[in-house]
């Protein structure tokens, strides 16, 4: 099936389940203007699922033209995108990072996108390819909050998995005193991840630094510590 034809199937479908009372809710609830057709994620994922089918033997290249024009359409469409990335993770290569900072970079406008993104499809090839990692320092700097965001969760998957805390460590010292919430979230749901295996580092980490670390990443982090440990954080 021609790669438009699969998008207008898509659309179809997508449209079948359009709530627009849940829109509304879902624009009111998001901080950014957000493109949506206002189809409940629940459902946009079984949707994704069985289309998948039609994709899945294609050469990873054309799986890649696809998501590509999905992600320029609403978030549902980047759902599906997303979704579709992750399904091929095993095909991942090193040069494929060119690709995924390419959709970093111009497609993701909002933090459900960033985490949904970063978690998944970004974070495993992260973690499969840790010779890229010196490469979130830069977008630790970055202008764009999506990219300063997307430095500390793409993190997430590979700290489950209990590695590269010192690289944690390394972008928590550079976004520390971020003034955007939602990166502040970011890089304290890094850390709160990393306390599943390693929180007396986290725990030393935020003692070294909660002078400066901003209230709302220091509950972040600190959120599934001991309560003993949790309350001298908070002093």
């Amino acid at each position: 099936m021609a790669p438009q034809n699969i998008i207008v199937e898509l659309h179809t479908n997508l449209s079948k389940h359009i709530d627009p009372e849940y829109r509304e809710q879902a624009r009111r609830f998001s901080k950014e203007e957000i493109r949506l057709l206002g189809v409940r994620v629940p459902v946009v994922r079984r949707i994704s699922a069985a289309h998948f089918s039609e994709i899945k033997n294609l050469d990873k290249k054309e799986v890649f033209q696809i998501c590509e024009q999905l992600l320029k359409k609403e978030q549902e469409f980047q759902t599906i995108a997303f979704d579709w990335l992750n399904k091929i993770r095993k095909k991942f290569e090193p040069s494929d990072f060119e690709f995924f900072q390419h959709c970093l970079e111009n497609y993701v406008s909002n933090w459900a996108a960033c985490d949904d993104f970063c978690t998944h499809a970004l974070g495993f090839f992260l973690y499969k390819f840790p010779q890229f990692l010196p490469q979130l320092k830069s977008w630790a700097n970055s202008e764009n909050r999506w990219m300063r965001r997307a430095s500390a969760v793409s993190l997430i998957y590979s700290l489950r998995k209990d590695f590269y805390l010192e690289d944690a460590f390394g972008l928590a010292q550079i976004l520390l005193e971020d003034k955007d919430d939602l990166v502040q979230k970011g890089y304290g749901w890094m850390l709160k991840e990393a306390t599943k295996t390693q929180q007396t580092d986290i725990f030393n980490f935020v003692m070294n630094h909660k002078a400066k670390m901003p209230r709302t990443a220091l509950r972040y982090a600190i959120e599934k510590l001991p309560a003993s440990m949790k309350q001298e954080a908070m002093k």
